[in-house]
């Protein structure tokens, strides 16, 4: 079964085509981060307008990378939330259309499964049941993972999102968008002079915070001269804590669910500090820690047609009906 993936969340269009025995056959990404950084960050109409550029040939230039024809693919798996109403509705749309074309099925994909299931496309997957940590630019979630569509959530962000909070950050010093590298980047040359708050790890459950944080990371820049070394100090001491946050939480949720394995997903698991702080952690904890390769730690096709051809390959059947839900909780999927 070959199946072709289509995102269009947010700012990157990407498609691939999976097979489940041969792997992705091809994986082609457009990002537009070069056309919002003019604005310090995503403008959702222009977003859209991009993705209508782009979608079609991505599509062909999958096709012909996998040397491989329409009347080659089996399903059309494409993101249909959470994310922007209008770049959802571009490839809701495409996909739908295409497969109304090709008389093939197509299913709609919840983007954070796509995330949470993306270390799966590695050549050392994690095995069922564990632990996974989403964390991007519009989530932070704990989920406890017992199957494909067995997702209960553990604890979440009450306010921003950590890659929310990466991006505000770097507002504050002035470092432009996307926020979340150019923040480590600055942090490498930082050093250890501010001890900041790890939020809500001083009470039980869960759940995030990282609002407070960010007001701490604010006053304490406002309080210094704003000298390259003091941007670079604060970013360090923002980083550090949002990274030991993180780790204790996720200590937290392997001793709540008893589980040894970690996933940790989303465009900020890229982050070296973030992993190398888990990785301490797991191997006190006598467990493993998984991870997708950098190219999808961010939005990509692949995990979308990965996530699809998995519940089609369920039985999974949808009608005709073009599907876009910008908000959507992971735990209202169905059972596969």
């Amino acid at each position: 079964m070959y199946v072709l993936g289509i995102e269009t969340s947010c700012d990157e269009t990407g498609v691939a085509i999976y097979h489940p025995e041969k792997g992705i056959m091809a994986d082609l990404l457009y990002s537009q981060v070069k056309m919002h950084s003019e604005y310090g960050g995503v403008v959702p109409e222009l977003a859209s307008r991009d993705h209508i550029r782009r979608l079609t040939p991505l599509i062909k230039g999958c096709l012909k990378k996998a040397a491989l024809n329409s009347e080659d693919i089996n399903g059309i798996a494409y993101t249909a939330g959470p994310g922007l109403m209008g770049a959802l509705l571009v490839g809701a749309t495409t996909a739908r259309s295409l497969a109304w074309s090709w008389q093939i099925p197509a299913i709609a994909v919840h983007h954070m499964e796509g995330h949470l299931l993306a270390p799966m496309l590695e050549n050392n997957p994690p095995e069922f049941p564990f632990v996974a940590l989403l964390v991007s630019g519009g989530h932070t979630l704990l989920v406890r993972v017992d199957n494909i569509g067995q997702y209960s959530i553990l604890g979440e962000s009450l306010d921003d999102a950590a890659g929310e909070a990466f991006d505000k950050t770097a507002k504050m010093l002035g470092l432009g968008y996307p926020g979340g590298p150019k923040v480590s980047a600055l942090a490498e040359l930082g050093e250890p002079r501010f001890n900041f708050p790890r939020p809500m790890t001083n009470r039980p459950g869960l759940d995030f915070s990282f609002s407070g944080l960010k007001t701490f990371t604010m006053n304490t820049l406002n309080s210094t001269d704003k000298t390259s070394q003091d941007k670079a100090d604060v970013a360090y001491a923002f980083q550090t804590a949002t990274a030991e946050t993180i780790a204790i939480k996720c200590r937290r949720a392997l001793q709540q669910t008893g589980f040894k394995r970690l996933v940790i997903a989303g465009g900020v698991s890229a982050n070296k500090q973030i992993r190398e702080s888990l990785q301490v952690m797991v191997e006190k904890e006598n467990a493993l820690l998984y991870f997708p390769r950098l190219s999808y730690c961010t939005d990509n096709g692949a995990m979308i047609a990965y996530t699809g051809c998995q519940r089609l390959l369920a039985g999974q059947q949808e009608s005709l009906e073009i599907f876009a839900k910008p908000r959507w909780p992971i735990n209202e999927l169905p059972r596969i």
